[in-house]
């Protein structure tokens, strides 16, 4: 412990984040300094410690050969510290953290908060709707809720279920769609930023027609869904998107072929850390929540090694 008499903490934490984020401008804005000052704690670290960490050159700052394994030890204690401090801040067991995309926060798990209080009357939740990969070591959150391929860095990935696609629409529209045949005259609504397109679905489903022609275009999912329900075309969702407008009756699914999009739900939770009896409990409910989910969803799933996208030659 003397070692760390040498060099002051905030230089080591300037060093740390400098080598991690690749910048001095990110380290800058992640420390809540100017970036001056994030140059001279580095400057002054590295005299306190008699080694060149950074070489300074025209593309930025650029690990010396000591200071990569030097900054990758740092980065550990770091990391280590901050989940000792993390365990001080999660001494409340009856307050629950999670971290959910804000889609899965509107359109799913809002209408089910209910029931997991009804049987759990003793933990609270606190949702954190982001579209931001949180740094569960670094942070109060209990629990992250993730869709992707779940190979994320610096988490413990658990498993909750596959994504599916499958066509929805309003209940006005679905009367003049009642074979896959029908797709071609019928309007599409396309979120612009999922990869998962009808024709990918349609050569998984293995349906040689036409896809829906595009009628409007939206960067964002919940955009989507609104303009399902206002009849305006069809739309390729997933059930966290669409369910409790299906369970309501506001839109359908016409065609009931469901297709895996070799993405799945995970929960992640900073590594090391104890499973507290809050987070056990949610992941149960909302294992079976979505297995009752799953349930109300009739047809075939087509698995997702038919419906991958094509490699590259």
């Amino acid at each position: 412990m003397n070692n760390l008499n040498r060099v002051h903490l905030n230089g080591l934490r300037a060093l740390e984040a400098v080598g991690r984020l690749g910048s001095l401008q990110a380290a800058a804005e992640e420390l809540g300094v100017t970036v001056g000052a994030v140059s001279q704690q580095v400057i002054k670290a590295e005299e306190q410690l008699g080694r060149t960490i950074f070489e300074r050159t025209a593309r930025g700052m650029r690990e010396t050969d000591f200071g990569g394994p030097f900054l990758a030890r740092l980065s550990a204690g770091f990391r280590q510290l901050s989940e000792a401090v993390a365990t001080t801040r999660r001494r409340d067991d009856d307050i629950l953290t999670i971290s959910v995309a804000p889609i899965f926060a509107s359109r799913w798990l809002i209408h089910r908060i209910d029931r997991f209080s009804a049987v759990h009357p003793d933990i609270g939740l606190r949702i954190e709707a982001t579209t931001n990969l949180v740094d569960l070591a670094r942070s109060d959150v209990d629990l992250g809720i993730r869709v992707g391929p779940g190979n994320w860095p610096d988490v413990t990935a658990e498993f909750l279920m596959p994504q599916v696609m499958f066509p929805v629409c309003a209940p006005a529209l679905a009367e003049s769609l009642r074979a896959p045949q029908d797709l071609a005259e019928q309007p599409a609504v396309i979120d612009g930023h999922d990869p998962f397109t009808w024709e990918r679905w349609l050569e998984a489903a293995g349906l040689d027609v036409p896809p829906p022609r595009a009628r409007h275009v939206f960067s964002d999912a919940s955009l989507c869904l609104d303009a399902a329900l206002s009849g305006q075309g069809v739309l390729l969702a997933y059930p966290v998107l669409a369910s409790w407008a299906l369970k309501e009756g506001r839109l359908v699914a016409p065609l009931p072929i469901r297709v895996e999009t070799g993405m799945g739900y995970y929960f992640v939770a900073a590594p090391g850390v104890p499973e507290p009896r809050k987070v056990s409990a949610f992941k149960r409910w909302l294992r079976a929540a979505m297995a009752e989910d799953a349930d109300g969803f009739a047809g075939a799933v087509i698995p997702a090694r038919r419906a991958a996208r094509p490699s590259s030659p």
